[in-house]
């Protein structure tokens, strides 16, 4: 796993659009298999409704795009930041009217889909987003959709990619999701064996999921005490705050009003909450 390395400008640089299409204006994507990771490959054998929407973030090359296209599916869309790499998408599917290529954000991406497929989009985004991930994707599937794909099972030394653990992702997508499957994948390719998790998460319609900037959080230990009186509610069933302390996950079981969260968070108005 050592060759897993993206970064050729520097990673104190905002990982935002210049920076990704640096990455493929220079052609230094060592995060990239060359081809459809296998476990991908295995779980798109399984689908089978061929026209079911499917949705591909951060798609990178589009290996997977390519894959379900040969396989006879009539919906795929994918969306990328980085302008070159998405000319070059659009150049090789010209002949296609089965996929949809999208420039921009996947944060501001609308739409409805039935699966999205999670490849190296997660781990490449800066950890801060990860509970504005677990909304987003949310929002975006049907009712019974699945979010599927692999998640990194391990840190990094150089990043991206920014990894994690089965624990943490347990506790992130909690409520949101259910759990189909989360364990180690057997089939990797063989530099990231042992080192991928495969995940297939159903969406719960049961909750409501929502996502609030906060101010006043300042270290870790305020995190540990917001959360708790808020998980302590009985129709909450996951509160996850961003580890930049800018906003927070809630999970719950019907819509909270968000003067109630203020008064419960705070006495003294030393914190602040607004739904985004």
């Amino acid at each position: 796993m050592n060759n897993e390395k993206c970064c050729v400008v520097s990673c104190e640089n905002p990982l935002d659009q210049k920076y990704w299409d640096a990455q493929y204006k220079a052609k230094t994507i060592g995060w990239d298999l060359g081809e459809i990771a296998p476990p991908i490959k295995n779980y798109i054998d399984t689908l089978k409704n061929k026209n079911a929407s499917i949705l591909i973030p951060g798609c990178g090359n589009s290996y997977e795009a390519e894959y379900l296209l040969k396989k006879g599916f009539t919906n795929v869309t994918v969306i990328d930041i980085a302008p070159t790499l998405v000319e070059k998408l659009k150049a090789k599917f010209e002949n296609n009217n089965y996929i949809n290529i999208i420039l921009g954000d996947f944060f501001d991406h609308q739409g409805k889909y039935d699966v999205i497929i999670e490849q190296t989009f997660f781990c490449a985004l800066p950890p801060t987003l990860r509970q504005k991930y677990v909304w987003k994707t949310h929002q975006l599937l049907n009712e019974n959709g699945f979010l599927a794909g692999l998640l990194f099972n391990r840190t990094f030394e150089i990043s991206p990619p920014f990894g994690g653990s089965k624990e943490e992702y347990l506790k992130l997508f909690k409520g949101a999701f259910d759990f189909v499957q989360i364990d180690i994948a057997q089939n990797s390719c063989a530099p990231r064996a042992h080192s991928e998790l495969f995940i297939e998460f159903k969406k719960n319609n049961s909750v409501v999921v929502n996502l609030y900037g906060f101010e006043g959080i300042t270290c870790t230990g305020c995190t540990e005490t917001i959360t708790q009186k808020l998980s302590a509610l009985k129709n909450i069933f996951n509160a996850s705050i961003s580890s930049d302390f800018l906003e927070l996950l809630l999970v719950s079981q019907n819509e909270i009003p968000v003067d109630e969260l203020q008064a419960l968070i705070s006495d003294d108005g030393k914190y602040k909450i607004k739904k985004l």
